[in-house]
């Protein structure tokens, strides 16, 4: 299915609804959520995912879990989606919270497929068959059972005044930025600033500030912008100097992911 509103299908007594959509480059899908759980994966572009719990980046080469029920926001830029909509009775083990996994070759082109596949949304699901489609569908829940999510999320906090900075400052992200300003922007010391973020997101101030940093580079990269660029742009005095940051934080440099720029599949 192509362009299909997931609530027009919404019904149907089908485990699994493959739809594929394309999107104009900035598009923003406001926050909402789905009966079913939902894997997003974009067989192009890059899209940000945010939840009241956090943010999450995906590339061109990764996908994103997300739960039934749970509220979401989605941002894109140039992206061609392959969705899988699934009964939350279908995959128990489905994580509760958003999870960013990388999708294999093998799992891109199942997914490719799916969408395309001729389905009949009225007849029920029928496992002990051994058509085309039911083969694709069980292979898909297959592989998805096992994906190990990556280290792309940034908690948010949920204190207003704090989560208000960390969205300011994801708007434009910048290595010269302190937690000694926050901690002046809230009128509260930055020991105070420290212990608030640890107690909420888990990690300190400048250790969500550098991921934060490294999260908004990444699209960048997958996209083909030069190292040099990004790196000036968030302010590092050197491209090594971002490099190496990118390898502590993200556990890769970022040539592998300027690396994962994806050709769409035609169709």
């Amino acid at each position: 299915m192509r362009n299909i509103p997931i609530n027009d299908v919404d019904r149907s007594p089908r485990s699994v609804l493959a739809i594929g959509t394309d999107y104009p480059r900035g598009h923003a899908l406001a926050a909402h959520d789905h009966r079913r759980a939902q894997f997003l994966f974009a067989v192009n572009g890059a899209m940000n995912v945010e939840t009241d719990d956090g943010e999450w980046t995906v590339l061109p080469s990764n996908a994103v879990m997300i739960p039934a029920g749970v509220v979401h926001a989605v941002t894109m830029d140039g992206v061609s989606t392959r969705s899988l909509y699934i009964e939350p009775s279908a995959v128990p083990w489905f994580p509760v919270r958003c999870r960013v996994v990388a999708v294999s070759p093998l799992l891109r082109e199942l997914l490719v497929a799916s969408v395309d596949m001729d389905v009949e949304l009225n007849v029920e699901d029928d496992f002990s068959a051994h058509g085309r489609e039911t083969a694709v569908v069980q292979l898909i829940l297959h592989e998805l059972r096992d994906l190990a999510p990556l280290p792309v999320e940034l908690p948010l906090p949920r204190h207003p005044g704090l989560r208000a900075l960390c969205t300011r400052y994801l708007a434009g992200p910048s290595i010269h930025d302190s937690p000694a300003r926050w901690a002046g922007r809230l009128h509260i010391s930055e020991r105070t600033l420290h212990r608030l973020l640890i107690s909420e997101t888990g990690m300190s101030a400048s250790s969500w500030m550098q991921r934060a940093c490294i999260l908004h580079a990444l699209p960048k990269l997958s996209a083909g912008v030069s190292v040099t660029s990004v790196a000036s742009e968030l302010g590092y005095s050197t491209p090594a100097a971002f490099a190496a940051m990118c390898t502590r934080v993200s556990g890769a440099p970022p040539s592998s992911y300027r690396a994962r720029v994806t050709t769409p599949t035609p169709g």
